[in-house]
């Protein structure tokens, strides 16, 4: 049984990742541990993971830093990240320690925290115990008890009632080691009654190492709250990742989560929204480009809990050579949940005759005064559109080119931030070309 090894582990460890952590992060860790050994590792027998084989990456042997040793760098001079004219408050994750020792100097308004998951732990125990964990799901997904068990750091942005942080938030999540290594991240986002906060979060492995990472990320959107979280990964074919993103929406709140993936080797993305307020507004989007023999998987769950809330799906993957995408969107309207919008939309590119595409929308109502929709579309290049172009003296690479930076650029329009959404453009056509991905003045791309 692949889960036993890490049974051993956890109860042949627990002191030490104890000592290395946080008391709130530990507290967890006793329902985390019973909650794993009852549900395991997902399996492609379970509905929600036909495509994915979950199970299975955990299978070889990985190290795991448990003992917290520190790498001596400051990732501010070894990692740069400077996405042109964005000015990003920037911060650090090396695989799974937040990086506090080299912080610049930043000034937020009062009450405001940024930083490390442990430290928020230890500083703000109060708040951090009435959120850790409680907009996660803990029944049906073993991955995120996993994740519970082992974690002993992370990353926190704290944001208190009526507070607006203008600047924009980056994290930058490094992989970096000389073994083959598995990392378990944690992201915790908490935006108080009218505040707004946007945060983006870039992925990138820098050592040809194999990593397993597992993440969970817990967004708490307090009441007419503002709310941007944007993920870019850019990880190497090495890398597997197993991210959930658990969104808990109050009263008039407005959340926009935004993933895109350029370049993976095997990524599961587990999104669940529950609109818990009357008049919340929430966006999930991904747009997806793999090539190769990569994998992308997404699971996207959208509870509409109270009336008069509106949601937005648009998930979008471009497959060449032998790539492989699905995509499970699942909208859930409760009885009480009374004019409802709901709308979800899930359109696929396969270039090449050997990429696939696996797609399942579902709806699942319990209202009687909604409007709900979903549309589902897989094809290839339209090859009238090619010829076209390609009579008014247009190369066929370029018209290829053109046809499939226009397929994704809808889930680029819902940026908010003008700058982010130009560099992506610009990214998603190098990713197209064949290029190596690059952010700007980066140290990691370069």
């Amino acid at each position: 049984m692949i889960e036993q090894q890490y049974i051993d582990l956890f109860t042949k460890c627990r002191t030490m990742i104890d000592s290395n952590s946080a008391e709130g992060i530990n507290k967890l860790r006793d329902r985390a541990f019973d909650a794993f050994r009852e549900l395991g590792f997902p399996t492609k027998q379970m509905e929600d993971f036909l495509h994915s084989d979950i199970a299975g990456k955990f299978a070889p042997d990985y190290g795991l830093n448990l003992q917290r040793i520190e790498y001596k760098i400051n990732p501010y001079k070894s990692f740069g990240c400077n996405v042109p004219e964005m000015s990003t408050n920037l911060y650090f994750v090396l695989n799974d320690s937040f990086q506090g020792k080299h912080l610049p100097e930043v000034y937020y308004p009062e009450g405001v925290f940024v930083g490390g998951l442990k430290d928020f732990a230890e500083q703000h125990p109060d708040v951090f115990s009435k959120y850790y964990g409680n907009a996660m799901e803990w029944d049906k997904n073993g991955v995120n008890a996993f994740n519970t068990m082992f974690v002993q750091d992370g990353f926190v942005v704290y944001i208190p009632d009526n507070t607006v942080l203008e600047q924009p938030l980056q994290l930058v999540n490094i992989l970096k080691s000389s073994v083959n290594f598995l990392v378990n991240r944690r992201i915790m986002l908490i935006a108080g009654k009218n505040s707004q906060v946007k945060l983006l979060v870039c992925d990138h492995a820098v050592d040809s190492a194999n990593f397993l990472v597992t993440q969970v990320t817990e967004i708490f959107a307090g009441e007419n709250s503002h709310v941007d979280f944007y993920e870019l990964e850019e990880n190497s074919d090495n890398v597997t990742r197993l991210a959930a993103t658990f969104i808990h929406q109050s009263e008039g709140s407005n959340v926009l989560s935004n993933n895109l993936t350029l370049n993976c080797g095997f990524t599961r993305n587990n999104y669940h929204v529950k609109l818990d307020g009357e008049h919340a507004e929430t966006t999930v989007a991904g747009m997806i480009i793999a090539g190769k023999k990569q994998h992308v998987d997404n699971f996207a769950f959208l509870d509409h809990a109270k009336p008069n809330c509106q949601s937005t799906q648009l998930f979008k993957y471009v497959l060449q050579d032998s790539a492989l995408g699905a995509f499970c969107g699942r909208i859930l309207v409760e009885k009480d949940a009374q004019k409802t919008q709901a709308y979800q939309t899930n359109n696929n590119l396969c270039t090449t005759p050997d990429s696939r595409m696996y797609s399942k929308p579902q709806l699942e109502i319990y209202a009687d005064d909604v409007k709900c929709s979903h549309g589902l579309t897989t094809g290839q290049l339209d090859e009238e559109a090619l010829l076209y172009m390609r009579a008014r003296g247009i190369g066929k690479d370029t018209a290829r080119l053109m046809l499939m930076q226009a397929f994704t650029a809808d889930v680029l329009k819902l940026i908010r931030l003008d700058v982010l959404k130009d560099r992506l453009q610009d990214l998603v056509e190098k990713r197209f070309k064949g290029e190596t991905a690059r952010c700007g003045n980066c140290s990691i791309c370069k």
